[in-house]
């Protein structure tokens, strides 16, 4: 088995030459949340309920498109990918039953990524539990073993789903997440984290659900890990780590009052029902509940509604054939009755709630369990087990820890828990841009600030202009950093989720080719991410299939940073040999140079070309802000980096407590759009420098390579100014003179 590629030295990541590493990491990818046999996107209705008889293997795509996929990801600068899969892709089948063949195709794609560089940590992904409810994740036999009835979720609006919505296309935008807040992601994920607590009659083969689910969960992921071991030429090479659980929620544990959306719950659009009308809809009772919507200004009521399941019940019936799967349930647990109804939380017989305090306190101390106390006990406990099951195989790897959204981590410090191979991995969106599909420059919210009680109102928690807006950006970031450390230990940060949606402005980019508003959201993320001072980030997120009509295929989303509707940047033409560039020497650009500067690298797909008003018009999907440089190994520590997108200057600063050494020094990905080998300045306060385009040719990127003495060092190099967001045609005189015109300014000569 390899050496660990990455080590934690302390809050750095570090190569095997004791560089600083920083993580630039995509998702990979949305794919993975769907099937492949049937492809079943979330809009497609046919085959959906067949939850047992699919199969993921040629997710995330093919291992003879994977090469295609993996080169772009590293000609646009990644050196990291969080790896997505599912429980449902290896245990969809039933209890204990694995699917080899999605396993060793996972394998003949991580041996790719291996040939490309990549460094991996594995995501057991989920949202809202399961496809079945809305999301993705858990296998669809799960819900069965809680007694739950997937085909009546509908009417009973126990969960919205997009493959059961009456019109796919129509299924409004965002709305899936609310599914948190609705009855089976309440139930599921309260029985997950605390069945022995709050429904110790759940009974199945002999243990309570909170254990048979964990215990197959943990299963899944062992067995996935154990082949990867098995593999022989994966682990530390290129598995460098694994996460433990996407998104982790605390459903209904800790709900002080089951009968009011407690204050915190902030999302909230369509129906929303408190969780005692979700329980009550999920019998078969009709309610009135509130109907909210997401402005401009944010969330606010509406409305009400009336959602009446005409006798429909979200729960098994009593005849279900509960001996389909192989388990024995307890005969204290009935079927055909809600599950907290037979535990006395409520009265079928007169629909009153006598318990509405039920899952505030913990039924054995009487402690209230605040989200901070869920998080060191339901969650942690659930952590350790996962953390001990993958270390049993995987004796080296890196632990992601990701504590539930936005929530304080646990606290971890100078305890048995503060562990020397552990990351912490929060995850942030932009709410605003990402509930309204819009990029708002003028204000936006500290949520942070708000969640954390920093304001004394949340109108003083309102940032004006786009300089304010990113500096907060940046503030939540850097708050949510200092949270890991002051909690958690002298531990790296990486955000392993941040990203934009594409589609914004009712698709106005797919109709004009104009990504201006993207460039602008993107660049403010990547602002906030640079300037914070954590280690690096995983954008969300490459899906191989997107297209403009159906985005990322899964709940309307579309953040996929690749289109097969939409066209690269223009790079070097891969058949030019490598150009290099150094402090010593200044090159010329003559015209077969320039010509293939202009040139894009073909793409692996074709366009979909299903809505012409979508297709016709293709852009470069903001590739100008994401294709950003980027320092990927560190002579020393980083004191700060940064890339002013708009002036096209990037800047380093960093202490190094030795002079670099000759075949280690510091590395900065430098992509060519931004800084064409013979229109770069580079300023450097000491030392020398050399700036070359190789690697393998459909994979060639630019480095700069530094050589600097000990002590405060810093770095800028200024690139070519451009107007961003739209395509330049290739016979635009006016532009083209223009972009001649930074070769001159920048003192190179034209040939």
């Amino acid at each position: 088995m390899a050496t660990l590629r990455l080590k934690i030295d302390g809050r750095t990541f570090r190569d095997a030459a004791n560089r600083e590493v920083i993580i630039r990491g995509i998702n990979l990818s949305g794919d993975s949340k769907l099937p492949s046999k049937p492809d079943l996107p979330s809009h497609v209705r046919e085959h959906f309920f067949d939850g047992d008889n699919v199969s993921f293997a040629g997710r995330p795509f093919s291992v003879d498109e994977a090469r295609t996929h993996f080169a772009r990801l590293k000609r646009w600068g990644y050196n990291t990918l969080r790896y997505l899969f599912t429980w449902e892709a290896i245990e969809h089948a039933g209890p204990g039953r694995f699917d080899e063949e999605f396993i060793q195709h996972t394998i003949s794609v991580l041996r790719v990524a291996k040939e490309y560089g990549f460094c991996v940590f594995l995501d057991p992904h989920q949202d809202v539990w399961s496809r079945f409810s809305g999301g993705c994740g858990a296998p669809m036999w799960t819900l069965y073993a809680c007694g739950l009835n997937p085909r009546t979720f509908a009417v009973t609006e126990a969960a919205l789903v997009q493959n059961t919505w009456p019109d796919p296309a129509e299924f409004p935008k965002m709305i899936w997440s609310t599914n948190y807040y609705r009855l089976v992601s309440q139930v599921m994920f309260t029985l997950f984290f605390g069945g022995r607590d709050f429904a110790p009659k759940a009974i199945i083969d002999g243990k309570n659900i909170q254990d048979y689910l964990q215990d197959h969960f943990h299963g899944a992921c062992r067995h996935l890990a154990r082949r990867l071991h098995e593999a022989g030429d994966l682990e530390n090479d290129v598995v460098i780590g694994w996460e433990t659980f996407n998104e982790p929620n605390r459903g209904l544990i800790g709900w002080p009052d089951l009968s009011v959306i407690p204050k915190e719950q902030v999302l909230r659009k369509g129906t929303s029902p408190t969780a005692w009308q979700a329980i009550l809809t999920g019998s078969g009772r009709a309610c009135e509940v509130e109907t909210w919507a997401f402005g401009r200004m944010g969330p606010y009521k509406s409305g009400t509604a009336l959602v009446d399941p005409e006798g429909e019940s979200a729960w098994l019936p009593v005849d279900w054939d509960d001996s389909y799967y192989g388990w024995k349930r307890d005969p204290g647990w009935k079927l055909g009755e809600c599950i907290w109804a037979q535990h006395g939380v409520w009265d079928p017989s007169n629909d009153m709630l006598l318990k509405k305090d039920y899952f505030l306190h913990h039924p054995g101390t009487e402690e209230v369990i605040t989200y901070e106390v869920f998080t060191n006990t339901y969650f942690m406990d659930f952590y350790r087990r996962s953390r001990d099951t993958i270390r049993a195989i995987h004796k080296d790897c890196i632990l992601f820890c990701q504590p539930p959204v936005l929530e304080l981590p646990p606290t971890l410090k100078n305890t048995p828990d503060d562990d020397t191979r552990m990351v912490y991995a929060p995850h942030f969106y932009d709410g605003i841009t990402l509930m309204t599909k819009s990029w708002n420059r003028w204000w936006n919210v500290d949520v942070i600030g708000v969640l954390r009680g920093r304001y004394l109102a949340p109108a003083f928690a309102i940032k004006i202009g786009e300089t304010a807006i990113r500096n907060c950006f940046r503030d939540q970031l850097a708050a949510m950093s200092k949270e890991g450390l002051d909690n958690m230990g002298e531990h790296p940060c990486v955000f392993t989720e941040i990203g934009i949606p594409f589609d914004m402005n009712d698709q106005h980019a797919y109709k004009t080719g104009d990504y201006s508003s993207q460039c602008m959201a993107l660049d403010a993320n990547y602002f906030a991410i640079e300037r914070c001072g954590a280690n690096g980030s995983s954008l969300w997120v490459y899906v191989a299939k997107n297209d403009h009509q159906w985005g990322d295929r899964w709940n309307g989303e579309d953040l996929s940073i690749f289109s097969v509707d939409d066209i690269p940047l223009p790079s070097p033409n891969s058949s030019s040999p490598p150009s290099n560039l150094s402090s010593n020497t200044l090159a010329s650009v003559s015209p077969s140079t320039l010509k293939g500067s202009l040139l894009s690298p073909s793409i692996s797909s074709e366009p979909s070309r299903r809505n012409p008003e979508l297709t016709n018009t293709p852009g470069y999907r903001a590739a100008e802000a994401y294709n950003r440089p980027t320092p990927t190994a560190i002579a020393g520590d980083v004191q700060s980096y940064g890339f002013d997108w708009k002036k096209c200057i990037f800047t380093l600063s960093l202490s190094a407590p030795r002079a670099t050494n000759q075949d280690t020094p510091t590395e900065i990905f430098l992509p060519e759009y931004h800084f064409p080998i013979n229109a770069t300045e580079v300023e450097v306060s000491g030392g020398k420098w050399t700036v070359s385009v190789e690697g393998p040719q459909d994979a060639m990127v630019q480095i700069l390579r530094w050589w600097h003495n000990e002590g405060d060092q810093e770095i800028t190099i200024k690139g070519v100014v451009k107007k961003h967001g739209k395509v330049v045609a290739e016979n635009d005189e006016e532009e083209e003179e223009g972009y001649l015109s930074q070769f001159w300014r920048n003192g190179c000569t034209v040939m």
